[in-house]
């Protein structure tokens, strides 16, 4: 009786090194996947011959054609938005802001959202384009 549970153990199948795998591959794809942020608004942005991609922005901020501010999905006034970047700036001091200004928007609201990072000290702004 004793040789017949020790023939049934055997022929058990060990499923640990799978599961192991499998939370490696996990833990992989979690680590590199990338994340897309969006500004909540879809904009026509307008078109530039010197357009360049940029790979380190992680402040968007849009600016819909009626001219209203968007960051991180929601509207806000334009008195918010020197504190909103600061905000943002503290999670992320090294990372760039890309203004993203439809080609209707005013130039006063562009005008008013970049000089409002410059003053916080804020080098790296950008405006989003199309590349002709």
């Amino acid at each position: 009786m004793a040789k017949k549970r020790k023939v049934e153990e055997e022929g058990g199948i060990d499923l640990t090194p799978m599961l192991d795998v499998v939370f490696i591959m996990l833990i992989f794809f979690i680590v590199t996947a990338s994340f897309i942020k969006e500004t909540g608004i879809e904009i026509n942005r307008p078109d530039a011959t010197t357009a360049e991609q940029k790979y380190k922005s992680n402040i968007l901020i849009a600016i819909s054609d009626n001219n209203e501010i968007w960051i991180d999905k929601s509207r806000i006034d334009e008195r918010q938005v020197r504190n909103r970047i600061e905000q943002l700036r503290a999670e992320n001091p090294k990372g760039g802001i890309v203004v993203q200004a439809d080609d209707k928007a005013s130039i006063e609201t562009l005008t008013l959202v970049v000089d409002a990072a410059r003053d916080l000290g804020v080098t790296d702004v950008a405006v989003a384009t199309e590349k002709n």
